[in-house]
Parts: C-alpha cells; sequence; structure tokens
C-alpha cells in the first residue's frame, strides 16, 4: 500500500507550486491614457478577417462577357477561365447539334442514308460549327484554342448517339445513366462470348437472348415508354437486324409508321423466340412454330395485304431483279409479269435439261430460243417496240446445184426447232412452209399431236429450185 501514499504527497507538492506560480506571473503592461488612467495595451497584427458570402449563381450569366468579368472578379485564373468558357460554350453547341441537325442515323426506318438528308446536315455542322469558334475567339482571343487541352474529346467507348428530338432532351444525368447502362450491357455480353470462345463452345442464343432482355430491362428503368421505344428503335441489335433485312431486299422503302409496325410486331415474339432453348421434341418444336406463325400473322395485320404481299415476294432474287428491271424500263407495275416470264421460261429450261437423248449442241440452240423468247416476251411486258428481224429482209443464198437424185446432206435437209407456248404441228407447218406430212417424215419418233412447249422438232427444208 505505500504506492498510496506516494501518490498523496506528489499530489500535494504540485497543489502547492501550482499557487505559487499564480502569484508570480507578472500582469500584462498597461499604459496610462490622457485624464491618467490606466488603459489595456492591445497587440496589433496583419490579419484581417472580412465576411465575403457569395453564390456561384451570382457568378454565372448568360451574358458570356459578363460571366468572363464576374469569374476575373473573384479571383479565377486564366486557364481555369479558359476551360470553364470553352466547356460552356461546347455544352450549349452541343445541345443545339442534337435538336437541330437532322442527321442519317435518325431516321431510323431507312435501310440506306438519304443523300440530301446527309448533305443538308454536314451544312448545317459546318455552320454550328464556324459559329461556336467565332464564339470562343470573341470571348477568349484568337489564340483559345492552343490551350485547349483539357475539352478535346477523348472517347474510349463506343458508347450511343443522344440526338434528335426525342433523346436530345434528355437532362445530363439521363444521358449519364444511359450511357452507363449501354457499357454495363457491353461489358456483359463481350464477357459472355469470351467465355464460350475460351471453352471452345458456339455461344447459346437462349442466353443471349435473356442477356438482351435484362439490358432492355435496365433501360426502361432509366427511360419513358416513348424515350426507350426511340433509343431502342435507333440502337437495338432487333432495329439492326430489321434495317440489314430491308437493305437486302432493296425496293421495300419502309415509311416511319411501317419500320416501326414491323419492329413490334417482330419484337413481340423474337424475344420470346430467342429465349427459348433448342427444341428437342415436338412440344418444344410445336411451340416455336406457334410463335413464328403468329408473328407473321401480327406482320401481315400490321403491312397490310399489299404490302405483305411485296414484302414475301421480294424475299425471292428473281423477283427483285423482275424489279429492278421494270423500273430502269420506267414501268413498275410490269415487274410481276416479268417475273413470271422468268418462272415460266425456268420450267421450260428445267424441261429441256431433263432430255438426255439430246446433244449438248441440241441443248445449247434451245436453251438460246427460249432466252430470245424471253427477251421478246420482256419487251412486250414493258411496252417496247422488237427490234426489227435480220432474217426477214436478208437476200436468201442460193443453194448450189447438185446432181439429179444426189443426196442432199443432213445438215442441209432439217434444222431443229424448241416449241414454245400455244405451237403445234399446224402452226409450224405454216411457220415455215412446210406440209405436216413433211413434218412427221422428219419426226418418225414424234407423235406431233402432242407436242409440249420445250419439245424438240426437226424442221425439213424446202428444196431449192433447180430450173429458172
Amino acid at each position: 500500500m505505500r504506492w498510496r501514499g506516494l501518490f498523496f504527497v506528489a499530489l500535494g507538492i504540485n497543489l502547492v507550486l501550482g499557487t505559487l506560480c499564480l502569484h508570480w506571473v507578472p500582469a500584462p503592461p498597461h499604459a496610462r491614457n490622457s485624464a491618467g488612467h490606466e488603459r489595456e495595451l492591445l497587440v496589433k497584427t496583419n490579419v484581417v478577417v472580412r465576411k465575403q458570402f457569395f453564390s456561384w449563381s451570382q457568378i454565372e450569366s448568360t451574358d458570356y462577357s459578363r460571366y468572363i468579368a464576374n469569374l476575373r472578379d473573384i479571383g479565377c485564373p486564366e486557364p481555369t477561365i479558359r476551360d470553364i468558357i470553352i466547356a460552356d460554350v461546347n455544352s450549349l453547341f452541343a445541345r443545339r447539334m442534337g435538336s437541330e441537325v437532322t442527321t442519317p442515323e435518325q431516321q431510323w426506318w431507312r435501310s440506306e442514308p438519304d443523300t440530301r438528308v446527309l448533305r443538308a446536315a454536314v451544312e448545317k455542322l459546318r455552320g454550328l460549327e464556324s459559329e461556336r469558334r467565332r464564339l470562343l475567339t470573341q470571348l477568349l482571343g484568337a489564340s483559345w484554342e492552343a490551350g485547349d487541352l483539357n475539352n478535346l474529346p477523348r472517347p474510349s467507348r463506343r458508347g450511343v448517339k443522344l440526338d434528335g428530338p426525342v433523346l436530345s432532351q434528355l437532362s445530363a444525368e439521363l444521358k449519364d445513366l444511359l450511357q452507363a447502362a449501354d457499357t454495363r450491357a457491353g461489358d456483359r455480353s463481350a464477357a459472355y462470348l469470351a467465355a464460350r470462345q475460351a471453352a471452345g463452345l458456339a455461344p447459346d442464343p437462349a442466353e443471349l437472348g435473356r442477356l438482351r432482355k435484362q439490358a432492355r430491362e435496365d433501360l426502361a428503368h432509366i427511360l419513358t415508354p416513348p424515350q426507350l421505344e426511340d433509343y431502342m428503335l435507333r440502337n437495338s441489335t432487333e432495329a439492326d437486324n430489321l434495317r440489314t433485312e430491308l437493305g437486302e431486299l432493296k425496293f421495300f422503302n419502309a415509311t416511319p409508321e411501317e419500320f416501326r409496325a414491323m419492329f413490334h410486331a417482330a419484337d413481340a415474339y423474337n424475344s420470346k423466340i430467342l429465349t427459348l432453348t433448342p427444341p428437342t421434341d415436338a412440344a418444344g418444336i410445336s411451340e416455336r412454330q406457334s410463335l413464328e406463325q403468329q408473328r407473321e400473322t401480327t406482320l401481315k395485320t400490321a403491312l397490310g395485304a399489299e404490302r405483305y404481299e411485296l414484302l414475301q415476294l421480294l424475299q425471292d432474287p428473281v423477283y427483285r431483279d423482275a424489279f429492278a428491271a421494270a423500273q430502269r424500263a420506267g414501268n413498275p407495275a410490269a415487274a410481276r409479269t416479268l417475273y413470271e416470264i422468268s418462272q415460266t421460261v425456268a420450267e421450260q429450261e428445267a424441261a429441256l435439261r431433263s432430255k438426255t437423248n439430246w446433244t449438248p449442241e441440241q441443248l445449247a440452240i434451245a436453251l438460246q430460243r427460249a432466252k430470245l423468247e424471253q427477251l421478246k416476251a420482256n419487251a412486250q411486258a414493258l411496252g417496247q417496240d422488237l427490234p426489227e428481224d435480220p432474217s426477214a429482209t436478208a437476200p436468201t443464198p442460193t443453194a448450189p446445184r447438185s446432181p439429179p437424185n444426189a443426196p442432199i446432206p443432213f445438215s442441209l435437209q432439217t434444222h431443229p426447232h424448241v416449241l414454245g407456248i400455244g405451237e403445234n404441228e399446224g402452226s409450224l407447218s405454216t411457220l415455215y412452209g412446210v406440209s405436216i406430212s413433211a413434218l412427221r417424215a422428219a419426226n418418225p419418233d414424234v407423235n406431233l399431236r402432242k407436242l409440249r412447249p420445250g419439245d424438240s422438232v426437226l424442221i425439213p427444208n424446202r428444196p431449192s429450185p433447180t430450173g429458172p
């Protein structure tokens, strides 16, 4: 218990020393005033405390000249003033470019950009850029651009264009959220594809469909339904696929209303089809076929019967060729007739190629004749005049004299003729000026009464006169 005694002894000593210090400290110096009274002597310092209350709203101004003057009044450094003004002016003109310029990308319903819209957009952008540079030169002097290092665009990601009448009106906060959501969706897809590739596996369409669905749900939490529709029509994979498909068809030229209807009609069912696992049983196959059938029915209703039929016809390359030929001739209404002619000729050519008893020369002649008939039919369908047949006005060569009863070479005896539509033995007799009996004699193995288009018939040549 000795430590307790030592503690109280030390405490007493400290109390005594403290009392002595209070008595020995000298009082502060005093000075006498003119009345002889003492006054306390104050020590003057160089520190001046001044209350200075201001807010940024007092500095900002819609008048850029006043804005710059306010920044200088509070001692803002010139490089900082330059960066603030450049960033503010760039933001102002970025909003103007988004709302005042109509770019080809904003016409999301077109598979090919409109060159007139492109030229107008380029001219408008040039004008706005010139106006921006003039304003900055007026505010900051001619050397403003030399120090503009902080405001140069340095994009590290693709991003999405948020211009046009709808997306350009989004607030800065919504635009940042939208860009972040787009980045997250891209990162998720890239990570999944990289993992599948590293494992040596092909991407699963159902999983890709789920990733797209998740990305759309994220966007739906940020945008209103009209904003989400505009975003999807411009930036979604489904809209890109639709534009690619219509671009391959070339001649459909969907209107904005038609493209929107086609997008919604297909999107409602494609999202369900993509999330289905590959069907392995009858029930799965039936479910997929049912969704595909519902999609086509909805698409037909959205477009109307006539436009839907054109969309289906343009899937056939033969019809696209016929449509292109009709357009070049200035008669688009003849496209269907040209298409039917092409189908008929294709059937005839298939029938000709099935002839196994023909020589290659005979087949080549028959195919060339079928092509010639197609050209004639096309010209008539387009309302074009047929050129004059040169064989009708060409002089008939005189056959060489032969000894009496000398046989005529086979090549001079007959020549082949491929039957066209509506031809028979009577028309051949009239066309070539030979009797039906002569036709039958030249074709002993052919039943001339049962001829069909594409059949080949040997036509005997009429002997040239030997006397005056």
